[in-house]
């Protein structure tokens, strides 16, 4: 039986033999109560890899971003962000189940914004019709941008913004690295212009699960509390946190393999009459937009007979996901089961 080539997400890869050996091999403790020399390590190392106070374990990306959100603002306060933004979009309206905020959205470049948009877009704080502004968020790379890559220079006049305004500047790393790996830039270039940094665990670097929060020593004792509030306190984690620790300190570099192989991909399926439009392919996502007389469920549910499991990613486009369980060997699979497919489509 052939391998089911499963490009949904970098969430379902399975942890390879070395981590799980980090896994069998872990300490635990009671995290809760500090304890975990697992957690504590795990924290240790992303804070100072980051160049950060400290650092908070968390099950998802989710969770921390919303933390981040809840501890930054208030009730009534807004959000800004872009409009493609997974904290907007993929959080289950967290926004405002969780913090009482609002959001203004912005319009940018998949996913990514300048200063001059922020500042049109800050609140008169004296007028009390208007929410405050309170936080500006960012999405490194963008997942609905198709993986695209901020400029670093571009973060820079935005921190300063937020900076002299008073707005919290949070990043949203779920797959930062994919994008320190192409740009040569270093976690602590990053930890020194966000007031807060969510970074994921469990996409591309290939632990099971789990996410970090990263931040001041204040803020993550307050999101501490938060995360307890939202049910995300764990007892005896350390054996999660060391596939955490192993994906950080072995899993970093091989991004870069992930991302060609998105790129191979790609040019697989631009040839064929069926895609319209492929995104940028920056990092290790392929958003493709489906000619118009396609049906793009139909055209799932094919890939899905032929052994090809891929989502649908808003109207008229579907989105591949390259991670570490599909490697250049399943390329050659890829090509022969997607020509099937649009063969008799």
């Amino acid at each position: 039986m052939k391998k089911t080539l499963d490009l949904r997400s970098d969430t379902v890869t399975r942890p390879t033999a070395a981590m799980k050996e980090a896994m069998m091999q872990a300490h635990v403790g009671d995290d809760v109560f500090g304890e975990d020399p697992g957690v504590n390590e795990l924290e240790q190392y992303a804070a100072e890899l980051f160049g950060m106070g400290a650092a908070l374990f968390c099950p998802s990306g989710t969770m921390t971003n919303q933390i981040a959100i809840r501890v930054h603002c208030r009730p009534g306060d807004e959000v800004i962000c872009d409009k493609l933004s997974h904290i907007y979009h993929y959080e289950g309206g967290g926004i405002a189940y969780n913090s009482g905020a609002s959001v203004r959205l912005l319009n940018g470049d998949h996913g990514r914004f300048t200063a001059e948009d922020i500042a049109a877009n800050i609140n008169n704080p004296e007028d009390i019709h208007l929410p405050l502004s309170r936080m500006v968020s960012t999405e490194n790379t963008c997942n609905k941008g198709g993986g695209s890559i901020w400029n670093f220079d571009q973060l820079l006049p935005i921190a300063a913004l937020c900076h002299e305004k008073g707005l919290a500047f949070h990043l949203d790393g779920a797959r930062l690295f994919n994008a320190l790996v192409e740009t040569k830039e270093k976690p602590a270039d990053y930890g020194k212009v966000f007031d807060s940094i969510s970074i994921c665990l469990s996409k591309g670097l290939g632990a099971p699960i789990g996410s970090l929060l990263l931040g001041d020593e204040a803020f993550i004792k307050k999101s501490r509390r938060v995360r307890k509030v939202m049910g995300g306190g764990m007892r005896q984690a350390g054996s999660i946190a060391a596939a955490g620790l192993y994906a950080l300190q072995n899993h970093v570099k091989r991004l870069k393999e992930d991302h060609k192989n998105a790129h191979l991909l790609s040019e697989i399926i631009g040839g064929s009459p069926l895609i319209s439009e492929i995104l940028p392919v920056e990092t290790n996502i392929v958003v493709a937009r489906i000619h118009p007389g396609t049906d793009t469920t139909k055209l799932l549910a094919m890939l899905k007979e032929n052994g090809i499991l891929a989502v649908g990613f808003g109207a008229g486009a579907i989105r591949f996901v390259t991670h570490l369980d599909f490697n250049s060997n399943d390329l050659n699979d890829f090509k022969e089961r997607w020509n099937k497919t649009v063969s008799v489509l």
